[in-house]
């Protein structure tokens, strides 16, 4: 596979990709292109190749249907990421996660640092491990760094469920997976999520399955 480092190849590999058309085939967990560290993004794709891309990126994202994709998960290990949440949750789980809407947004050369000490511990997912979710324990709120597609910088402090994507996102750029940061007796198929632990905390899945939150 091309490399980031060799920006011809790298474009020749993301022009094969996208002439496929439709939504891409996500990576999945044990590909290594999910546990190496992206290389910064800096127009190893032309404007045009980059807005093909991002579109993919989102188009990829909503027929999933996830809440974010970064590129690593289409095999590009470039740091670049799209976010969108309609978070279409019931009233009892917007207030109690903080799950707002998120328009789509695209974010390139994330990083980000945690805003003041207090932490919130949620069940999470990820496109990349189907089927399976655990609760993770994350900054309430963070301050994100970077730019956007146009090159515009990006400073910004996100709290609630935005704040839970936007670190997911930006940690699958520095390759790390959720299950990294997971308490891993909380781990649920999606079935078992579906039959159980649908309440807005996880807090009687800590009780019965014996984790800390």
């Amino acid at each position: 596979m091309a490399t980031p480092h060799d920006p011809s190849a790298l474009a020749d590999h993301v022009e094969r990709l996208l002439a496929v058309g439709g939504p891409l085939p996500i990576v999945a967990a044990g590909d290594p292109v999910l546990r190496r560290a992206s290389v910064p993004f800096d127009g190893q794709l032309g404007p045009e190749l980059l807005t093909r891309f991002v579109e993919a990126l989102r188009e990829t994202m909503r027929d999933a249907p996830g809440v974010g994709l970064a590129a690593p998960q289409i095999g590009v290990g470039l740091r670049i990421a799209v976010i969108e949440d309609p978070a279409p949750v019931p009233e009892e789980v917007r207030v109690v996660r903080g799950r707002v809407p998120l328009p789509f947004r695209v974010i390139v050369n994330p990083a980000y640092e945690a805003v003041g000490t207090e932490r919130a511990a949620f069940f999470e997912g990820c496109l990349s491990v189907p089927g399976w979710q655990a609760v993770v324990s994350r900054p309430a709120a963070v301050r994100l760094t970077g730019r956007d597609e146009y090159g515009h910088p990006v400073d910004e402090v996100f709290t609630g469920w935005p704040a839970r994507i936007v670190q997911h996102e930006t940690d699958h750029l520095d390759g790390t997976l959720y299950l990294d940061r997971a308490e891993l007796r909380s781990l649920s198929s999606s079935a078992a999520m579906v039959e159980r632990w649908g309440q807005p905390t996880p807090a009687e899945a800590a009780e019965e399955l014996g984790f800390p939150l």
